[in-house]
């Protein structure tokens, strides 16, 4: 295979090969394009890199470690895993990396508001912290199923002061709460920012994200040469829109002997309608402004989706992605509610570590694949964040009486 040009991803209008984009109105247009002009323009300036640098040390607590989990290493009986614990960020996963960018970035423009959607609450939580210490006022649309699921995330964004929008239409969960907040960004877009939460939507926001979530492969990428003498033959993480993913996954593209695979929310099943593993079973389409793989009918008509994870439920992906897996550069697994759940329990009770439930979809199938591969192969995972946020929704799924 071809190595790929980092250069070129995306291009000047924000496409993947063909996936990404931004079919927007044209007055959004002259929107997102105002922020990608004031996204590379801050990039480039010293006392916003140090400020962010500064924050990610000092208020963030990076680097995040790297974590050799050598009990469950051993229950596997294969290969070696190790964890890349963006659980231990401040507010809890990997969130925090682009939220504070984005609230950076919105203040610079001099934006009065920022709007943002949540599932798992992680996103939220994490801007609304951000909004607070950069003094921005913060509104956070969630649909409200995920509401009643992740409760305490949605206490952590009163707490930090965010206004919480519950999204009541619809499946009440994170596409209706992207349709929810960028309706309130057309009430006012010359002064209002949407801050997308993952690696999806209109350009630029696919590679803004990106850019911000890197830093957890340039990370793992030093830090098992320095614990194992190498790189990892394997990294692997959870697949939803795509933000952890694509952040350990972009450090290693040109490392044709690093294999990277994607873990999606396999739900009940593949074989029913209860998933939302759309690089498994999704078609090439349109949603909320960027093209890339989505779960659709036949009519082109966004289906419902189903994950006990809430930051997986989405039926579209990054676009990044989409490109990754036609080129099988990155290969797109999935992992099921009950194989999720059971990692929860078992890297609890194995490695004293409670990962989020989005985070076990991926601990669960590099636990699989450690079964299948000699000890002498690492693995690294990304464990995305920390399961405070289900523990009481997995006891009720398993009812649990202590």
């Amino acid at each position: 295979m071809e190595k790929l040009d980092l250069t070129q991803m995306p291009d000047e209008n924000g496409f993947f090969g063909e996936f990404g984009g931004q079919f927007v109105p044209d007055h959004l247009k002259k929107i997102m394009n105002d922020i990608n002009d004031a996204y590379e323009k801050i990039i480039k300036d010293e006392n916003f890199q140090k400020e962010l640098a500064s924050l990610y040390k000092h208020y963030v607590g990076r680097p995040s470690p790297i974590y050799h989990a050598k009990k469950l290493s051993e229950a596997a009986g294969g290969a070696q895993i190790y964890l890349k614990r963006e659980d231990l960020n401040h507010t809890g996963s990997h969130k925090i990396n682009h939220c504070l960018g984005e609230a950076l970035l919105a203040k610079y423009m001099g934006k009065t508001k920022v709007i943002a959607e949540t599932g798992a609450g992680s996103h939220g939580a994490a801007l609304a912290a951000a909004c607070a210490l950069v003094g921005i006022p913060c509104e956070i649309h969630m649909g409200a199923i995920d509401i009643e699921r992740e409760a305490p995330n949605v206490t952590r964004m009163h707490i930090f002061g965010a206004k919480v929008v519950s999204v009541t239409r619809g499946t009440q969960t994170l596409k209706d709460a992207v349709d929810s907040a960028f309706e309130e960004l057309l009430r006012d877009p010359d002064n209002f920012f949407y801050a997308i939460g993952s690696v999806v939507g209109p350009h630029p926001f696919p590679k803004m994200v990106r850019d911000f979530q890197t830093m957890i492969g340039k990370e793992a990428r030093e830090q098992m040469i320095e614990l194992t003498g190498r790189l990892p033959d394997y990294a692997v993480a959870c697949v939803g829109g795509g933000s952890n993913a694509m952040g350990l996954f972009n450090a290693f593209l040109l490392d044709d002997e690093v294999k990277l695979i994607g873990v999606e929310p396999g739900g009940k099943g593949l074989d029913t309608e209860f998933h939302a593993a759309t690089m498994n079973k999704g078609r090439k389409g349109m949603i909320h402004g960027f093209k890339c793989y989505v779960l659709q009918d036949e009519r082109g008509e966004v289906l419902p989706v189903y994950s006990v994870a809430a930051g997986l439920d989405y039926p579209g992906v990054g676009p990044q992605h989409c490109l990754l897996r036609d080129l099988n550069r990155v290969q797109y697994e999935s992992c099921t509610d009950r194989e999720a759940i059971d990692m929860f329990m078992n890297l609890s009770r194995m490695e004293g570590i409670i990962p989020a439930i989005e985070s076990a979809h991926a601990v669960a199938y590099a636990v699989k694949l450690a079964s299948t591969l000699p000890k002498d192969k690492n693995i690294v995972v990304t464990l995305s964040g920390r399961g405070d946020k289900d523990i009481d929704a997995i006891i009720k799924e398993l009812n649990l009486k202590f």
